[in-house]
Protein backbone atom coordinates (compact mmCIF):
# COMPACT_ATOMS: atom_id res chain seq x y z
CA UNK A 1 0.00 0.00 0.00
CA UNK A 2 2.70 2.26 0.60
CA UNK A 3 4.06 2.17 -2.68
CA UNK A 4 0.54 2.53 -4.65
CA UNK A 5 0.47 5.69 -2.41
CA UNK A 6 3.96 6.80 -3.35
CA UNK A 7 2.40 6.75 -7.00
CA UNK A 8 -0.32 8.74 -6.35
CA UNK A 9 1.52 11.22 -4.42
CA UNK A 10 3.67 11.67 -7.82
CA UNK A 11 0.75 11.72 -9.99
CA UNK A 12 -0.82 14.83 -7.92
CA UNK A 13 2.32 16.88 -7.24
CA UNK A 14 4.11 15.54 -10.74
CA UNK A 15 1.49 18.43 -12.80
CA UNK A 16 3.05 21.48 -10.11
CA UNK A 17 0.51 23.97 -11.91
CA UNK A 18 -3.09 21.45 -11.55
CA UNK A 19 -1.82 20.88 -7.90
CA UNK A 20 -0.91 24.69 -6.98
CA UNK A 21 -4.25 25.61 -8.58
CA UNK A 22 -6.04 22.81 -6.11
CA UNK A 23 -4.16 24.36 -3.17
CA UNK A 24 -5.09 27.93 -4.28
CA UNK A 25 -8.46 26.89 -4.31
CA UNK A 26 -9.23 25.54 -1.28
CA UNK A 27 -6.83 27.35 0.75
CA UNK A 28 -8.81 30.57 -0.65
CA UNK A 29 -11.73 28.80 0.90
CA UNK A 30 -10.32 28.06 4.01
CA UNK A 31 -9.11 31.89 4.15
CA UNK A 32 -12.57 33.39 4.24
CA UNK A 33 -14.28 30.85 5.96
CA UNK A 34 -11.69 31.06 9.07
CA UNK A 35 -11.72 34.69 8.11
CA UNK A 36 -15.49 35.59 8.48
CA UNK A 37 -15.94 33.37 11.46
CA UNK A 38 -13.26 34.50 13.43
CA UNK A 39 -14.47 38.27 12.98
CA UNK A 40 -17.87 37.07 13.82
CA UNK A 41 -16.09 35.48 17.46
CA UNK A 42 -14.51 38.78 17.71
CA UNK A 43 -17.54 40.89 17.48
CA UNK A 44 -19.63 38.47 20.06
CA UNK A 45 -16.31 38.58 22.28
CA UNK A 46 -16.21 42.73 22.87
CA UNK A 47 -20.09 42.55 23.03
CA UNK A 48 -19.97 40.78 25.93
CA UNK A 49 -16.92 42.62 27.38
CA UNK A 50 -18.51 45.07 30.12
CA UNK A 51 -19.36 41.04 31.16
CA UNK A 52 -15.97 39.35 31.13
CA UNK A 53 -14.38 42.53 32.48
CA UNK A 54 -16.61 42.99 35.70
CA UNK A 55 -15.78 39.22 36.20
CA UNK A 56 -18.97 38.75 38.85
CA UNK A 57 -20.48 35.02 39.24
CA UNK A 58 -24.33 36.00 38.85
CA UNK A 59 -25.63 38.93 37.40
CA UNK A 60 -29.14 39.91 38.15
CA UNK A 61 -31.73 42.08 35.28
CA UNK A 62 -34.73 42.37 33.73
CA UNK A 63 -36.32 40.08 31.72
CA UNK A 64 -36.30 42.05 28.73
CA UNK A 65 -32.33 42.72 28.79
CA UNK A 66 -30.81 40.82 26.18
CA UNK A 67 -26.98 42.87 26.17
CA UNK A 68 -25.44 45.37 28.25
CA UNK A 69 -25.79 48.31 26.37
CA UNK A 70 -29.65 48.07 26.78
CA UNK A 71 -30.01 48.03 30.84
CA UNK A 72 -33.22 48.29 31.90
CA UNK A 73 -32.82 49.63 35.79
CA UNK A 74 -34.63 48.15 38.06
CA UNK A 75 -36.35 49.57 41.70
CA UNK A 76 -34.15 49.49 44.66
CA UNK A 77 -36.17 47.23 46.55
CA UNK A 78 -34.79 44.59 44.09
CA UNK A 79 -31.23 44.32 45.57
CA UNK A 80 -32.24 44.23 49.14
CA UNK A 81 -34.98 41.04 47.99
CA UNK A 82 -31.70 39.36 46.06
CA UNK A 83 -29.59 39.95 48.89
CA UNK A 84 -32.27 37.87 51.47
CA UNK A 85 -32.18 34.92 49.21
CA UNK A 86 -30.81 31.58 50.23
CA UNK A 87 -27.21 31.16 49.11
CA UNK A 88 -26.27 34.64 48.26
CA UNK A 89 -22.91 35.77 50.37
CA UNK A 90 -23.41 39.61 49.28
CA UNK A 91 -25.15 41.54 45.90
CA UNK A 92 -24.07 44.91 44.88
CA UNK A 93 -25.73 46.97 42.20
CA UNK A 94 -24.19 48.34 38.78
CA UNK A 95 -24.63 51.41 36.77
CA UNK A 96 -23.97 51.12 32.86
CA UNK A 97 -25.24 53.90 31.10
CA UNK A 98 -23.70 56.46 28.47
CA UNK A 99 -22.88 59.93 28.37
CA UNK A 100 -21.02 62.87 27.08
CA UNK A 101 -18.11 64.28 27.94
CA UNK A 102 -16.30 67.57 26.61
CA UNK A 103 -12.78 67.32 26.04
CA UNK A 104 -10.16 70.74 27.08
CA UNK A 105 -10.33 71.28 22.95
CA UNK A 106 -13.93 71.89 23.08
CA UNK A 107 -14.65 68.44 21.17
CA UNK A 108 -17.26 66.15 22.43
CA UNK A 109 -16.89 62.55 22.70
CA UNK A 110 -19.59 59.87 23.33
CA UNK A 111 -18.28 57.65 27.01
CA UNK A 112 -19.55 54.57 28.31
CA UNK A 113 -19.71 54.80 32.63
CA UNK A 114 -19.42 51.90 34.60
CA UNK A 115 -20.74 52.80 37.96
CA UNK A 116 -19.20 50.42 40.84
CA UNK A 117 -20.53 49.70 44.21
CA UNK A 118 -19.26 52.43 46.72
CA UNK A 119 -18.03 50.12 49.58
CA UNK A 120 -16.66 47.30 47.60
CA UNK A 121 -15.64 48.51 43.95
CA UNK A 122 -16.48 45.22 43.05
CA UNK A 123 -15.73 44.47 39.31
CA UNK A 124 -12.78 47.38 39.28
CA UNK A 125 -10.25 47.11 36.77
CA UNK A 126 -6.79 46.62 37.09
CA UNK A 127 -4.88 49.67 37.14
CA UNK A 128 -1.78 50.79 34.98
CA UNK A 129 -1.30 53.97 36.76
CA UNK A 130 -2.94 55.86 39.53
CA UNK A 131 -4.38 53.62 42.58
CA UNK A 132 -7.63 52.43 43.12
CA UNK A 133 -8.38 54.21 46.29
CA UNK A 134 -8.01 57.23 44.30
CA UNK A 135 -11.36 56.68 42.54
CA UNK A 136 -13.19 58.41 45.98
CA UNK A 137 -11.86 61.06 45.50
CA UNK A 138 -13.88 64.12 44.53
CA UNK A 139 -14.70 63.80 40.51
CA UNK A 140 -12.84 60.70 40.23
CA UNK A 141 -12.51 58.38 37.02
CA UNK A 142 -10.86 55.90 35.62
CA UNK A 143 -10.34 55.70 32.10
CA UNK A 144 -9.94 52.08 30.69
CA UNK A 145 -6.80 52.33 28.28
CA UNK A 146 -7.83 50.36 24.94
CA UNK A 147 -8.12 50.87 21.36
CA UNK A 148 -10.53 53.54 22.12
CA UNK A 149 -8.56 55.13 24.24
CA UNK A 150 -7.00 57.91 22.02
CA UNK A 151 -10.92 59.52 21.67
CA UNK A 152 -10.24 61.49 24.64
CA UNK A 153 -7.47 62.99 23.44
CA UNK A 154 -5.31 60.19 25.50
CA UNK A 155 -5.44 61.57 28.92
CA UNK A 156 -3.14 61.61 31.54
CA UNK A 157 -3.60 61.29 35.76
CA UNK A 158 -4.65 64.90 36.21
CA UNK A 159 -6.56 65.52 33.05
CA UNK A 160 -9.41 67.25 33.36
CA UNK A 161 -13.09 67.21 31.46
CA UNK A 162 -16.38 67.93 31.56
CA UNK A 163 -18.80 65.27 32.07
CA UNK A 164 -22.83 66.46 31.65
CA UNK A 165 -21.68 69.86 33.04
CA UNK A 166 -19.76 68.11 35.92
CA UNK A 167 -15.81 68.48 36.44
CA UNK A 168 -14.48 65.44 36.16
CA UNK A 169 -10.63 64.46 36.77
CA UNK A 170 -8.80 60.91 35.71
CA UNK A 171 -7.60 59.41 38.59
CA UNK A 172 -6.87 56.01 37.04
CA UNK A 173 -5.55 54.35 33.89
CA UNK A 174 -6.90 50.78 34.01
CA UNK A 175 -6.58 48.04 31.60
CA UNK A 176 -9.37 45.34 30.80
CA UNK A 177 -9.35 42.11 29.18
CA UNK A 178 -11.34 42.79 26.31
CA UNK A 179 -12.00 45.97 24.82
CA UNK A 180 -16.14 47.31 24.10
CA UNK A 181 -17.64 46.97 20.52
CA UNK A 182 -19.08 50.02 19.62
CA UNK A 183 -16.14 52.11 19.41
CA UNK A 184 -16.80 53.79 22.87
CA UNK A 185 -14.22 54.41 25.72
CA UNK A 186 -14.99 53.46 28.87
CA UNK A 187 -14.80 55.03 32.04
CA UNK A 188 -15.21 53.52 35.44
CA UNK A 189 -16.56 55.75 38.72
CA UNK A 190 -18.20 55.18 41.68
CA UNK A 191 -22.24 54.28 41.68
CA UNK A 192 -22.84 56.90 43.74
CA UNK A 193 -21.34 59.82 41.35
CA UNK A 194 -22.62 57.77 38.22
CA UNK A 195 -26.42 58.32 38.67
CA UNK A 196 -25.20 62.17 40.40
CA UNK A 197 -23.59 63.22 37.16
CA UNK A 198 -25.51 61.67 34.48
CA UNK A 199 -29.51 61.83 34.26
CA UNK A 200 -31.30 59.03 34.73
CA UNK A 201 -34.75 58.06 35.75
CA UNK A 202 -36.56 57.08 38.85
CA UNK A 203 -34.47 53.67 39.21
CA UNK A 204 -30.60 53.61 38.46
CA UNK A 205 -29.61 50.15 39.61
CA UNK A 206 -28.89 48.58 35.88
CA UNK A 207 -27.64 44.80 37.06
CA UNK A 208 -27.16 43.13 40.30
CA UNK A 209 -23.79 41.42 40.76
CA UNK A 210 -24.14 38.47 42.61
CA UNK A 211 -21.43 36.35 45.07
CA UNK A 212 -23.00 32.90 45.69
CA UNK A 213 -21.56 31.35 48.68
CA UNK A 214 -20.95 28.56 46.22
CA UNK A 215 -21.48 27.00 42.89
CA UNK A 216 -24.26 24.56 43.69
CA UNK A 217 -26.72 27.72 45.18
CA UNK A 218 -26.61 29.29 42.07
CA UNK A 219 -29.94 27.18 40.62
CA UNK A 220 -31.60 28.16 43.52
CA UNK A 221 -30.67 31.70 43.74
CA UNK A 222 -32.12 31.69 39.46
CA UNK A 223 -35.15 30.17 40.58
CA UNK A 224 -35.59 33.01 43.57
CA UNK A 225 -35.14 35.70 41.58
CA UNK A 226 -37.19 34.10 38.65
CA UNK A 227 -40.08 34.13 41.29
CA UNK A 228 -39.38 37.85 41.90
CA UNK A 229 -40.10 38.50 38.27
CA UNK A 230 -36.43 39.12 37.31
CA UNK A 231 -33.66 37.24 35.78
CA UNK A 232 -30.63 36.10 36.98
CA UNK A 233 -27.79 34.64 35.11
CA UNK A 234 -24.40 33.48 35.17
CA UNK A 235 -21.63 35.07 33.31
CA UNK A 236 -21.38 32.46 30.96
CA UNK A 237 -25.03 32.36 30.24
CA UNK A 238 -25.17 36.10 30.17
CA UNK A 239 -22.20 36.28 27.43
CA UNK A 240 -24.35 33.11 25.52
CA UNK A 241 -27.75 35.46 25.94
CA UNK A 242 -25.90 38.29 23.93
CA UNK A 243 -24.55 36.25 21.62
CA UNK A 244 -27.48 34.63 20.84
CA UNK A 245 -29.02 38.26 20.29
CA UNK A 246 -26.46 39.22 17.79
CA UNK A 247 -27.03 35.38 16.16
CA UNK A 248 -30.47 35.96 16.11
CA UNK A 249 -32.15 38.94 16.08
CA UNK A 250 -29.82 40.66 14.43
CA UNK A 251 -28.67 40.33 10.50
CA UNK A 252 -25.19 40.14 11.91
CA UNK A 253 -25.68 36.49 12.17
CA UNK A 254 -27.12 35.87 9.33
CA UNK A 255 -24.61 38.05 6.84
CA UNK A 256 -21.89 35.82 8.59
CA UNK A 257 -23.31 32.70 7.82
CA UNK A 258 -23.97 33.74 4.17
CA UNK A 259 -20.60 34.48 3.53
CA UNK A 260 -19.44 31.00 4.77
CA UNK A 261 -21.47 28.86 2.84
CA UNK A 262 -20.35 31.05 0.15
CA UNK A 263 -16.53 30.45 0.89
CA UNK A 264 -17.73 26.85 1.02
CA UNK A 265 -19.51 26.99 -2.57
CA UNK A 266 -16.53 28.90 -3.67
CA UNK A 267 -14.27 26.23 -2.79
CA UNK A 268 -15.79 23.10 -3.63
CA UNK A 269 -16.88 24.48 -7.63
CA UNK A 270 -13.04 25.55 -7.51
CA UNK A 271 -11.46 22.25 -5.50
CA UNK A 272 -14.31 19.57 -7.76
CA UNK A 273 -13.52 21.51 -11.51
CA UNK A 274 -9.55 21.00 -10.57
CA UNK A 275 -9.75 17.42 -9.35
CA UNK A 276 -11.64 16.06 -11.85
CA UNK A 277 -9.69 17.80 -14.60
CA UNK A 278 -6.28 16.27 -12.39
CA UNK A 279 -8.58 12.40 -12.84
CA UNK A 280 -9.18 12.82 -16.79
CA UNK A 281 -5.91 14.36 -17.59
CA UNK A 282 -4.09 10.95 -15.55
CA UNK A 283 -7.08 8.71 -16.79
CA UNK A 284 -4.56 6.67 -18.94
CA UNK A 285 -2.20 5.84 -15.98
CA UNK A 286 -5.33 5.02 -13.98
CA UNK A 287 -5.83 2.51 -16.66
CA UNK A 288 -2.74 1.60 -16.65
CA UNK A 289 -3.15 0.43 -13.31
CA UNK A 290 -6.16 -1.10 -13.49
CA UNK A 291 -4.63 -3.60 -16.49
CA UNK A 292 -2.45 -4.77 -14.69
CA UNK A 293 -4.64 -5.95 -12.07
CA UNK A 294 -4.87 -3.10 -9.71
CA UNK A 295 -7.90 -3.33 -7.60
CA UNK A 296 -10.81 -1.02 -7.41
CA UNK A 297 -10.48 -0.22 -3.89
CA UNK A 298 -6.74 0.51 -4.32
CA UNK A 299 -7.70 3.07 -6.98
CA UNK A 300 -10.01 4.60 -4.42
CA UNK A 301 -7.89 4.95 -1.64
CA UNK A 302 -5.05 5.83 -4.52
CA UNK A 303 -7.54 9.37 -5.11
CA UNK A 304 -8.81 9.71 -1.71
CA UNK A 305 -5.10 10.29 0.00
CA UNK A 306 -4.68 12.49 -2.96
CA UNK A 307 -8.12 15.01 -2.05
CA UNK A 308 -7.11 13.93 1.71
CA UNK A 309 -3.49 15.12 0.98
CA UNK A 310 -4.80 18.44 -1.20
CA UNK A 311 -7.48 19.25 1.87
CA UNK A 312 -4.87 19.21 4.74
CA UNK A 313 -2.13 21.03 3.33
CA UNK A 314 -5.23 23.73 1.90
CA UNK A 315 -6.27 24.09 5.30
CA UNK A 316 -3.08 24.20 6.72
CA UNK A 317 -2.21 26.97 4.10
CA UNK A 318 -5.31 28.91 4.87
CA UNK A 319 -5.02 28.72 8.83
CA UNK A 320 -1.58 30.45 8.19
CA UNK A 321 -2.78 32.57 5.66
CA UNK A 322 -6.07 34.16 7.71
CA UNK A 323 -3.93 34.25 11.55
CA UNK A 324 -1.11 36.47 9.51
CA UNK A 325 -3.91 38.43 8.69
CA UNK A 326 -5.55 38.95 11.33
CA UNK A 327 -2.61 39.87 13.20
CA UNK A 328 -1.40 42.06 10.77
CA UNK A 329 -4.41 43.83 10.52
CA UNK A 330 -4.66 44.21 14.63
CA UNK A 331 -1.06 46.05 14.50
CA UNK A 332 -2.91 48.69 12.50
CA UNK A 333 -5.97 48.78 13.65
CA UNK A 334 -6.60 48.30 17.28
CA UNK A 335 -10.02 47.99 17.15
CA UNK A 336 -10.93 45.47 14.41
CA UNK A 337 -12.69 42.62 15.93
CA UNK A 338 -11.21 39.47 15.11
CA UNK A 339 -10.43 35.94 17.12
CA UNK A 340 -9.82 32.32 15.40
CA UNK A 341 -11.56 29.94 18.04
CA UNK A 342 -11.42 26.12 18.46
CA UNK A 343 -14.95 25.92 16.78
CA UNK A 344 -13.85 28.08 14.23
CA UNK A 345 -11.36 26.12 13.39
CA UNK A 346 -13.20 22.82 13.67
CA UNK A 347 -16.00 24.12 11.30
CA UNK A 348 -13.58 24.93 8.81
CA UNK A 349 -11.68 21.40 9.43
CA UNK A 350 -15.29 20.17 8.72
CA UNK A 351 -16.15 22.01 5.57
CA UNK A 352 -12.81 21.10 3.93
CA UNK A 353 -13.51 17.61 4.48
CA UNK A 354 -16.80 17.56 2.86
CA UNK A 355 -15.35 19.05 -0.22
CA UNK A 356 -12.50 16.58 -0.29
CA UNK A 357 -15.02 13.88 0.02
CA UNK A 358 -17.02 15.76 -2.78
CA UNK A 359 -14.09 15.76 -5.01
CA UNK A 360 -13.22 12.41 -4.45
CA UNK A 361 -16.36 11.16 -5.24
CA UNK A 362 -16.34 12.68 -8.67
CA UNK A 363 -13.13 11.21 -8.97
CA UNK A 364 -13.82 8.17 -8.14
CA UNK A 365 -16.78 7.82 -10.43
CA UNK A 366 -15.16 8.63 -13.61
CA UNK A 367 -12.04 5.85 -12.33
CA UNK A 368 -14.69 3.12 -11.50
CA UNK A 369 -15.98 3.15 -14.76
CA UNK A 370 -12.53 3.19 -17.12
CA UNK A 371 -12.23 -0.08 -18.67
CA UNK A 372 -8.27 -0.72 -19.52
CA UNK A 373 -9.23 -1.71 -23.11
CA UNK A 374 -10.44 1.48 -24.13
CA UNK A 375 -6.76 3.55 -22.74
CA UNK A 376 -4.95 0.92 -24.87
CA UNK A 377 -7.37 1.33 -27.64
CA UNK A 378 -6.82 4.86 -27.85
Amino acid sequence: MRGILRIAYKLLVNDRGKFAALLVGMTFAVFLMIAMTSMFAGILGKASATVTNVGAPVWVMDPAVFTVASSIPMPDYVIDAVRSVEGVRYAVPLYSGGALVKLRSGTYQAVTVIGLDDASLLGRPALLEGRIEDLYSDNAFAVVKDSEFAKLGNPRLGTEFELNDHRAVITGIADVAVSGLFGIPTLYTTYKRAIEYIPSTRYTTAFILVQPKSRDAVPAIEKSVRDMGYLALTSGEFRQRIANFYKYQTGLGTNVLLMTVISFVVGLSISGQTFYTFILENLDKFGALKAIGTRGNILVAMILFQATFTALTSYGLGIGLASLTIFAAKLRLPSYAATVTFPNLLLAFVMVIVIAAISSVIGIRKVIRIEPFEIFRG
